[in-house]
């Protein structure tokens, strides 16, 4: 599977939480890996409740957002997210530009959380650097 989120915007994302650690490529492509396919399986979901309602287009409250943010308040590019969220869909289901919104304003949340955690995993390793195993560490430990 070929990541289509760029890795510097997901870079930005974990050295906002990891501090004075730095940050290895690997943490940041293993990341920017995760966040894509969890950005699929939510627009699965959200096909579904489209789908369940007879439309077609993937609306915000299908991701379970009432309220969109700023798109230039995020730090994940909508374009890519759009990507994403179009990875495992069928032709027939659009995304609405608040839903390509919204689905990034999760995927940022879902990465800050990540990026958080994998933050004080190499810490606690005694390690400067956040690395990929730290990511890995960090989602078996909440999967």
């Amino acid at each position: 599977m070929s990541v289509e989120l760029p890795f510097a915007p997901v870079d930005t994302i974990i050295r906002r939480h990891a501090g004075d650690l730095r940050v290895s490529a690997d943490a940041a492509e293993e990341l920017a890996r995760r966040i894509q396919r969890r950005g699929a399986s939510l627009a699965q979901d959200a096909a579904e409740r489209a789908a369940a309602d007879g439309r077609k287009t993937l609306m915000a409250a299908d991701f379970g957002v009432e309220t969109v943010p700023d798109a230039d308040d995020l730090t994940l590019p909508v374009a890519p997210v759009d990507r994403i969220a179009r990875l495992d869909l069928d032709d027939r289901f659009r995304v609405s530009k608040d839903a390509r919104v919204a689905l990034a304003d999760l995927l940022e949340s879902y990465a800050s959380d990540a990026a958080e955690g994998a933050a004080v995993l190499a810490e606690h390793a005694g390690r400067r650097t956040v690395q990929a195993e730290d990511v890995q560490t960090y989602f078996q430990l909440v999967e």
